[in-house]
């Protein structure tokens, strides 16, 4: 599975809980978050201020190394 921004931060981690690791790393706390439900990568990264594409790189590489 590709990981892209537009892909819903639930979705993520119910396929791969363990990326919970990778958001909190960017102290994104998205497994206590309602907006997760429908909240897009892209658009979590947008209210924390942090750059998507560093997130899905990591998020990435941390499924690579882990499933």
């Amino acid at each position: 599975m590709n990981i892209t921004k537009d892909m819903i931060i639930a979705d993520v981690l119910k396929k791969y809980p363990k990326v919970v690791e990778v958001f909190e790393k960017f102290n994104m706390g998205c497994v206590s978050c309602l907006g997760v439900q429908n909240e897009s990568i892209e658009k979590g990264c947008m209210m924390h201020g942090i750059n998507p594409d560093e997130l899905v790189k990591e998020l990435e590489n941390f499924i690579s190394e882990n499933y």
